[in-house]
């Protein structure tokens, strides 16, 4: 299955970043999610129970406004002393951590060559390859590929995943974790982080969703990301302009607060009795218009024509009874997304708290989880 394939390739994608330990056996590690609005860190150990997993601790550190924009490092020590507040946060002794990179700053294709290849041989033709995919010197990028096995058309070649990134990418990361006294062990790519912590959702769903397709619906603060999974498998993709820093907006010009007050705010309540009426229905009802709009695109795109399965997740994902309207407006089951459901909880852990942050630390979970795969 190439979602499979895909997944552990892309674990392998280490952009230069020492991987030494993954020959031997994985060190404990933190994933470390770091989006438009905050540092999110979780970290996992192996449960008793065999193939579980428990949530030892994680931390949702906020960030300036603007220290991050589309992706990209704008402010490296707002980022790095966010991040090392999250972690003091967090009570932990470890310092490994395993990043990610937004899906528009890797380039990823897979490409067919011949089989039978030396591994230096492999090599060059990956690189000749890039040349025709990626938009800058290849001096300028990170380059990784993984084998993932022979090609479905002809077994004399061999298909072949290719990964790029611009160094900076990489090194800003880097350099904002090494400041903060952590250390990147592991770069992977946020949607595949993703898929890795869906499979904790997946398992909760009716016979774990077999031949079913799945819209995981990620919220964010500035973009809405659509990902149709079907068992396991991306079969669709698409971003929209919409996310909680409208609602942010709305909250601080309605009532005069400023960007961090009507943050906490919508967090944590506390706004005059108006506020459901006038400013959290209508842009619930904008989402769910949004969410519509992008299940018609994925059945005009595709040759599916229905999804059975809707699962929120990202910040905006706990709004309160934006599932019951999307349910509604769609006509689909909807969850709002907990990867930690199935898990056991450390003495550490509120359930209640986690319950309501779970939605926004998918990508975390799946960096965390990283410390229990064998590739």
């Amino acid at each position: 299955m190439y979602k499979e394939s895909a997944n552990q390739s892309m674990a392998k994608v280490n952009f230069d970043i020492p991987l030494d330990f993954l020959w031997a056996k994985t060190p404990p590690l933190i994933g470390v999610d770091i989006s438009s609005s905050s540092v999110k860190m979780v970290e996992l150990s192996e449960s008793p129970k065999k193939g579980g997993y428990t949530i030892e601790r994680y931390a949702i550190e906020l960030l300036p406004k603007d220290a991050i924009t589309d992706g990209n490092i704008n402010n490296l020590d707002a980022v790095s002393e966010c991040m090392q507040r999250a972690w003091k946060r967090m009570g932990t002794r470890i310092k490994n951590i395993s990043l990610a990179l937004p899906a528009a700053a890797v380039i990823t294709k897979k490409i067919l060559l011949p089989a039978g290849l030396s591994e230096e041989d492999l090599e060059y033709q990956v690189e000749s390859e890039a040349n025709q995919y990626i938009p800058f010197a290849l001096e300028e990028v990170n380059l990784d590929f993984q084998v993932i096995g022979p090609a479905p058309s002809n077994t004399e070649e061999l298909e072949v995943l290719l990964a790029a990134s611009r160094k900076a990418n990489v090194e800003d990361r880097v350099a904002a974790a090494q400041s903060a006294g952590l250390k990147t062990v592991v770069m992977d790519v946020e949607p595949y982080a993703a898929e890795t912590a869906f499979e904790q959702i997946r398992i909760q769903l009716p016979e774990g969703a077999v031949d079913k397709c799945v819209a995981l619906i990620d919220i964010g603060a500035g973009v809405m990301n659509v990902n149709v999974l079907r068992n396991g498998e991306s079969v669709y993709s698409r971003d929209q302009q919409v996310g909680g820093d409208q609602l942010t907006q709305q909250i601080q010009s309605v009532f005069g607060l400023s960007a961090e007050e009507a943050e906490s705010a919508k967090r944590n309540g506390g706004l005059p009795d108006n506020y459901e009426t006038d400013i959290l229905s209508p842009f619930r009802e904008n989402v769910v218009t949004e969410i519509a709009r992008a299940l018609q695109f994925f059945f005009t795109s595709t040759q599916y024509h229905e999804v059975d399965y809707i699962v929120l997740s990202g910040g905006c994902a706990a709004l309160p009874g934006l599932d019951d309207a999307v349910a509604t407006k769609t006509q689909v089951s909807t969850m709002v997304a907990n990867p930690f459901a199935m898990m056991m909880l450390s003495s550490r852990i509120k359930p209640r708290q986690l319950q309501a942050d779970a939605p926004s630390l998918i990508i975390a979970c799946g960096l965390a989880m990283r410390r229990f795969d064998p590739s």
